[in-house]
């Protein structure tokens, strides 16, 4: 017997789907899939949020010195002369920031090598590179999906069949977090 199901596809084609299947499916909390593919997709998925579990408090908080460049109202730097040089002016800030512990580190390296990086793009600027940013999805299984099923001991996803697919008749699931 099989450890895994082959999906009718070649490894590479495979862990691709699989790969974007698990990121969608953090992303936005529920896909629509075949039952097979669901299946395999929720081993993937219950194994990072238990890991983003395991590791959510396992950090130091650091507070360091940071260059942050000074702007004017309309958002823009403010540049002086030097030497003949517009040169940036830049204020000195304290900032605290989160430091990964090892474990929590190696747990976050473990999750980048499954999940793809996500884009957001606004609506009104569809097609454009302006206004888009990127998702940090291990930041999101730490802090959101971490914290919400530190209580559970597994079980975070739900497949609900909604029906045949009309082309051949396979059956359509929907696997959703918990």
């Amino acid at each position: 017997m099989a450890m895994y199901r082959k999906l009718g596809k070649k490894a590479d084609q495979r862990k691709a789907l699989l790969r974007n299947q698990v990121t969608q499916l953090i992303y936005h909390g529920k896909i629509e899939t075949t039952e097979a593919r669901a299946k395999e997709v929720r081993k993937i998925a219950e194994h990072l949020i238990t890991l983003a579990v395991k590791e959510k408090d396992n950090f130091d908080e650091v507070t360091v010195t940071a260059k942050v460049a000074k702007k004017d109202k309309d958002g823009k730097r403010i540049k002086e002369v030097v030497d003949g040089k517009k040169v940036t002016q830049y204020d000195e800030v304290e900032k605290t920031i989160k430091k990964d512990q090892p474990s929590r580190l190696h747990a976050r390296r473990q999750m980048l090598q499954v999940l793809y990086p996500v884009v957001e793009v606004p609506t009104d600027a569809a097609g454009k590179k302006a206004g888009t940013k990127k998702v940090d999805l291990t930041a999101k299984l730490f802090d959101e999906y971490g914290t919400k099923y530190a209580g559970r001991n597994g079980g975070y996803t739900r497949i609900v069949k909604i029906g045949e697919r009309r082309g051949d008749g396979a059956m359509k699931v929907i696997l959703e977090l918990v």
